[in-house]
């Protein structure tokens, strides 16, 4: 039976980034200004401490009348130990581990990069000397996953002035049409970027610090998500044993296969996000018995924007036409399978950094495929109403 709604309290992280930049002294008072001459290089501490909130508020979409959008009153599959085993947690972890890169543009700010010192850190947190003038700052989380593989992969050699995040297609072939290409699903990933930080021998912003001595600078930026949660689920309304299972696997068309970590802006290449689903008999719907196939991907998000920076659904605009599909290969009492296809076009732009898309299926309007791999259906869902266009597989 479905276990929903207020069990399930996922986290999303947010952290705060914060830059020290110290000036050491050996004096037992406050040093004067003076005594920074040539040669002694200001001290950078860096602290990035972690601020965890819930999925309910960073999917603060507004709705109409001013209501607030609640994805747990809407999220019917739940979570349970064995999700947890299959796919990990529902929403985000803490990041324990990051990866750092200082580029220092000398005495022009914002300067195109020539050079990177590159950092691996086993806490969050950084210190180093700094030279005088002005430095950039890219920091980014280590990749944890169940199994040990990462599908993330990092290019940082086509442009030392940014870093982009991509993953690599999957074998998964069974749908050829649109032809978009299916890749693996990346794992959680924030990024946080600082540029024109200054350090001028003047000291300016500094502050002194008399218990550990030193003049300390702070500058704060936030450590935002660039991959977003979806949540899943095919509701199917008086199945009654037709179909029995999935085959584990679902796409999610349309969506970017890159991001560049310094702005969060996704890639322009559309493609098929390959993640894990599951059936389940006998949940509960507003007391309603139905059986659902969830699941819960990760995805750099709809193409050539970042969702942190977009506050109003009216803001989405796709102007290459680009729609969003999402598949499932659906097995039937009778030994046969079909693959089907249904349009989330609207839900995905109206939840353009996250949330649940939900599909309702009417299994009495759906045929019984008679032979392996059955046809396919574009399932145009929207309350019962079912409009279906065959595809050709």
């Amino acid at each position: 039976m479905n276990q929903k709604h207020s069990q399930y309290r996922p986290l999303q992280v947010v952290a705060s980034f914060f830059v020290t930049l110290l000036v050491a002294s050996a004096c037992t008072r406050e040093p004067i200004l003076h005594l920074h001459e040539e040669g002694h290089l200001p001290n950078v501490d860096t602290d990035l401490p972690i601020v965890e909130i819930g999925l309910d508020v960073f999917w603060d979409y507004r709705l109409v009348y001013g209501d607030d959008y609640d994805w747990e009153k809407e999220w019917y599959y739940g979570w349970d130990d064995t999700d947890r085993d299959l796919f990990g947690e529902l929403g985000y972890k803490e990041p324990k581990t990051f990866q750092l890169r200082r580029y220092f543009t000398d005495q022009v700010p914002r300067a195109p990069h020539t050079t990177v010192d590159e950092y691996y850190l086993e806490q969050p947190h950084f210190e180093d000397r700094f030279k005088w003038g002005f430095h950039d700052i890219l920091v980014w989380n280590n990749v944890e996953t169940l199994d040990g593989v990462q599908s993330l992969n990092f290019d940082e050699t086509t442009s030392l002035d940014y870093v982009t995040a991509y993953t690599n297609p999957t074998s998964d072939t069974r749908v050829q049409y649109p032809s978009t290409r299916t890749h693996f699903m990346p794992e959680p990933l924030f990024a946080a970027y600082e540029q024109a930080i200054e350090i001028d021998k003047a000291l300016t912003g500094f502050t002194y610090d008399p218990v550990r001595k030193v003049y300390v600078k702070k500058l704060d930026t936030m450590l935002y998500p660039l991959t977003y949660i979806y949540l899943t689920q095919i509701i199917l309304h008086h199945n009654y044993g037709r179909v029995e299972g999935v085959d584990g696997v679902s796409n999610l068309w349309g969506m970017a296969r890159s991001v560049k970590l310094n702005d969060g802006v996704s890639g322009s290449d559309p493609i098929r996000v390959n993640y894990g689903c599951r059936f389940k008999e006998h949940c509960d719907k507003e007391g309603e018995d139905v059986d659902i196939i969830g699941g819960r991907l990760m995805t750099f998000g709809m193409c050539n924007m970042n969702p942190n920076t977009i506050t109003r659904v009216e803001d989405i605009k796709e102007a290459d036409g680009t729609r969003h599909y999402l598949d499932v290969n659906m097995k039937f009492y009778n030994g046969m399978d079909s693959t089907i296809v249904f349009d989330v076009t609207q839900q995905v732009r109206r939840r353009y950094k996250g949330g649940v898309l939900t599909i309702e299926l009417d299994m009495d309007t759906v045929r019984i495929p008679n032979r392996k791999g059955g046809s396919g259906f574009n399932a145009v869902v929207e309350d019962y109403i079912e409009e279906y266009h065959e595809i050709l597989l």
